[in-house]
């Protein structure tokens, strides 16, 4: 009997609001069932991370490793950006903890086997890196600009502490000037 071939899900969004809108996970998931049933494949465990993907120290991508391991399963990504977008952490991750039985990108799915395919696999994690790099620097970008606008950047509550003592010695001034005129 052939055995069917066994896949861990890893599925990762940065930020809690794309966790709690479910919108990114769900095509995430919806990529990787399709890609199990049509390899006639058996999904044996999911694992989701709300983090950043410029953190290396993730533990649900550590549990689900550890399960490939275990199962000697293939750890399966709907797309080579959820993993990560850095170069080094996606081939030191396949070189050292997917040599067995490999993971697979839904969103590149033909990567072949061998110096070849490494060679894709590094270009192709090279043009995520990239992106992860261009959307920072459009970031900081907007962010310069809406500060030279006189915007408040940061948390909104310490925007309101900065409006309250700032209204706080205003209206000392005046009480004070009040007084004095008073006088």
């Amino acid at each position: 009997m052939v055995r069917k071939p066994e896949y861990v899900a890893y599925y990762r969004v940065s930020t809690q609001k794309q966790g709690r809108s479910g919108l990114g996970l769900q095509a995430q998931r919806e990529a990787v069932e399709r890609y199990v049933a049509g390899a006639q494949g058996d999904l044996v465990d999911e694992f989701t991370e709300t983090e950043s993907g410029k953190r290396n120290d993730r533990p649900e991508l550590q549990r689900a490793l550890e399960l490939c391991r275990l199962r000697k399963a293939c750890l399966i990504v709907a797309k080579l950006d959820r993993l990560s977008r850095s170069t080094s952490f996606i081939l030191q991750l396949i070189d050292n903890s997917c040599r067995e039985r490999g993971v697979v990108f839904c969103d590149l799915p033909q990567i072949p086997e061998g110096p070849t395919g490494k060679f894709l696999l590094t270009s192709m994690a090279s043009v995520a890196e990239l992106e992860a790099g261009l959307i920072a620097a459009r970031t900081r970008a907007a962010l310069q600009a809406s500060k030279a606008r006189g915007n408040l950047l940061g948390r909104r509550d310490a925007a309101i502490a900065q409006f309250a003592a700032q209204g706080g010695k205003a209206g000392a001034v005046t009480r004070n000037q009040r007084a004095d005129a008073y006088f």
